[in-house]
């Protein structure tokens, strides 16, 4: 990924931040098939390895985790946030004209190596983290113990894990930190009106930096 560096994001607090937020990955295999892409949501455990580790599952019916070899080498996407970013936002475009349109962004990309799991204990375990945190804010929770034993125990036998060792992270937020102040406030502002409000604030942040 380019990456100038006004737009790097390399402390790792903030990127481990970012995939706990936004755990929808888009993971890309090189297998023997060739490249693949998978939208899967992962569980970050950040005490865990240099750079931490993923995990996930998969359905047992999807090739990918019989296309990939133990130690394959992939990369997970995460997406934050972005939007369309229009000139005529810049308060300064309208005192020179020189502006062009853009996209902002915040993504993390996670490379590693990977290790498939297929083990019934291990995809309990996953799928019991997973459910815990994403049911977590809901008003009644559902929890795996609410369905039949025999029903789930034939679900986890539908799906296999994966485990990816966090070999290097890098993140770009791409939020107008090269432009005036001014100029990442009004489109800010802009982008709040019309409802964006995560790349909004993002930007917003940033314009604070610059006063």
């Amino acid at each position: 990924m380019y990456i100038p560096a006004a737009f790097n994001e390399s402390r790792i607090e903030n990127l481990h931040a970012c995939i706990v937020q936004h755990p929808f990955g888009t993971l890309i295999t090189h297998g023997k098939s060739g490249l693949d892409a998978n939208h899967i949501p992962f569980e970050l455990a950040a005490g865990e390895g240099e750079h931490g580790v993923l995990r996930a599952h998969v359905a047992r019916a999807n090739p990918v985790w019989q296309d990939i070899a133990d130690g394959d080498e992939v990369l997970v996407v995460f997406r934050a946030a972005d939007a369309y970013i229009s000139p005529n936002w810049y308060p300064s475009k309208h005192e020179l004209h020189k502006q062009v349109p853009t996209w902002n962004y915040i993504v993390v990309h996670a490379h590693g190596r990977i290790r498939v799991h297929d083990d019934e204990r291990y995809v309990r375990g996953v799928v019991a983290r997973l459910t815990r945190t994403h049911e977590a804010s809901l008003p009644e929770p559902w929890k795996m113990s609410d369905a039949p034993k025999d029903y789930i125990d034939t679900m986890l036998k539908s799906i296999v894990g994966l485990e990816i060792d966090i070999t290097r992270l890098i993140g770009k937020t791409k939020l107008g930190q090269n432009k005036e102040a001014r100029d990442i406030r009004g489109a800010a502002v802009a982008l709040k009106a019309r409802g964006e409000t995560a790349i909004s604030e993002a930007m917003l942040a940033e314009a604070e930096k610059k006063a």
